[in-house]
């Protein structure tokens, strides 16, 4: 009988393990329902530096309202589930020194948005979830596996920093293209 309860007692923890992992996975996926009630994954893709990989990116719109030449005019999610431990700081001043690769916005507002995000932004490690959502006119909210983080309320921030990825212009088109690419 002793060697039937440690099994039960195996067999219970591993189910605990698993529903907690499926309700994480659900809340996730709420957030992203939330923000497009009817999302569909545009593409996916995987950002490498060096050959290091960071994360890996999902964009989400409602496919009926989504054209890839014109991304802005839509609601879209993105997506990133981390590979590594960053510092939220970091990936602020990164998000910024790309914004202004592509000439967007002006040096008021960068520091306005920098300042954001950095009070925003917390750091990552393996397996954290990180969405952005986009809407235009709208302000951008963030949220870290499920949970809000906040926003950024100037309406121009949203096509700046999305376009990071999807402008035609950003540093990484290969990921670009996998995420417009509608597979």
């Amino acid at each position: 009988m002793p060697e039937a309860k440690r099994y039960g007692w195996l067999l219970m923890f591993v189910a605990a393990i698993q529903m907690g992992l499926a309700g994480a996975a659900l809340a996730q996926s709420a957030a992203i329902r939330t923000a497009v009630a009817d999302a569909s994954l545009i593409g996916k893709g995987q950002y490498t530096w060096f050959g290091l990989s960071l994360y890996e990116a999902r964009l989400w719109a409602d496919k009926k309202n989504f054209s890839a030449a014109n991304w802005s005019g839509s609601s879209v999610v993105l997506e990133l589930i981390y590979a590594r431990r960053l510092y939220g700081e970091r990936i602020a001043v990164a998000s910024i020194d790309e914004i202004k690769k592509l000439g967007m916005g002006t040096p008021a507002q960068h520091d306005a948005w920098l300042s954001a995000m950095k009070k925003m932004f917390p750091d990552v490690e393996e397996g954290t979830q990180l969405i952005g959502v986009y809407a235009p006119g709208q302000p951008t909210r963030f949220y870290r596996d499920g949970v809000s983080l906040g926003e950024v309320s100037d309406p121009e921030f949203g096509s700046a920093f999305f376009g990071i990825w999807l402008h035609p212009k950003t540093t990484a088109p290969k990921l670009r293209a996998a995420l417009l690419s509608g597979k």
